[in-house]
């Protein structure tokens, strides 16, 4: 099969396209073919040896994908790696059958990004209706996610972008007010305006100075969850600043909950599907490109230039 193989750690231009083995599945694993490959930040991670997991190279990003099984089901899972080729092993329990009334385009970001903005924003930050909610990179695959699933549930949303085009973006998809971010220079400031004082919760996933900042802009008992360094630099969180407003800080990762016996996924895919059916939650698209042009768009990603979800086909 045709795949992106790594063999060292880099820039964009480590990803290339190769011909390997079909992958073997282990006990409780299924083999795909893969219809299309979702594009991640943490493929970025992956490629410049910053993830959170140890990475052996070789290795074949990616981390979800929409495909078909032996049967002719078509699903959209999560893997652990392996996602941008033509095949991929999956586990039964991380796979779910689409619904027909989806695209594939619809379903990739769902698995990896929806889930993740959901459990950012219900399971972790606890946002309920009424409250306010800082959101960042709010144009990004989780961003423009996240940002529809809290206005549907009834929450104010201060969605944080780098340009007026993300901003604009934002608002169309229910952000109470957006906030530019490119200026980490009064970014405490410009979300407390736009807030009208001091937000209950607040997501971070740049780092460093931003982190801080953001942190600046919760009130007392407020939630911070950290999903993310993008921004290359870890915070030390300010200790006085959390007891003196009795903040909450957690973070976040999505493969902890994968083998959740309690199956937190499935119901939190159950309400992603009937929100894309119902038209109540909308993919932004950053486009389908050429498996080969992986690293056009891993160059996109670092450039920070691009909006919503960006997709690999193995078939073109």
């Amino acid at each position: 099969m045709r795949a992106i193989v790594m063999k060292e750690f880099g820039g964009p231009e480590v990803l290339r396209l190769e011909d390997v083995p079909d992958p073997e599945p282990a006990r409780g694993e299924n083999l795909l073919d893969v219809r299309l490959a979702g594009v991640n930040y943490a493929d970025v991670h992956v490629r410049g040896n910053t993830y959170l997991a140890p990475v052996e190279l070789p290795y074949i990003p990616g981390n979800e994908v929409v495909g078909t099984t032996a049967d002719g089901k078509r699903v959209v899972a999560l893997t652990r790696g392996g996602g941008y080729a033509q095949k991929v092993a999956v586990h039964r329990r991380l796979q779910w059958e689409v619904p027909e009334e989806i695209t594939d385009e619809q379903a990739v970001p769902l698995a990896l990004q929806g889930n993740s903005a959901y459990h950012l924003l219900f399971t972790v930050a606890q946002i309920t209706k009424g409250q306010t909610v800082v959101i960042p990179a709010a144009a990004g695959g989780v961003g423009t996610l996240a940002v529809q699933l809290a206005h549907r549930a009834g929450a104010r949303v201060i969605a944080l972008a780098g340009t007026d085009e993300k901003r604009r973006l934002a608002l169309e998809l229910g952000a109470t007010a957006a906030v530019d971010s490119s200026d980490e220079d009064g970014l405490t400031e410009r979300i407390l305006d736009a807030a009208g004082g001091p937000v209950h919760a607040a997501l971070e996933m740049t780092g460093g100075t931003t982190l801080r900042r953001t942190l600046d802009a919760v009130g007392p008992r407020g939630r911070l969850v950290v999903y993310g360094f993008a921004g290359g630099q870890l915070a030390d969180v300010p200790v006085h600043t959390l007891l003196q407003k009795s903040i909450t800080v957690a973070g976040f990762w999505l493969p902890h909950l994968y083998s959740d016996r309690t199956l937190p996924l499935a119901a939190s895919m159950r309400q992603l599907f009937d929100a894309v059916a119902n038209g109540s939650l909308k993919i932004v698209t950053g486009g389908i490109h050429p498996l080969a042009d992986a690293a056009k768009v891993h160059g996109v990603l670092n450039s920070r230039t691009g909006t919503g979800k960006f997709s690999l086909d193995p078939t073109t």
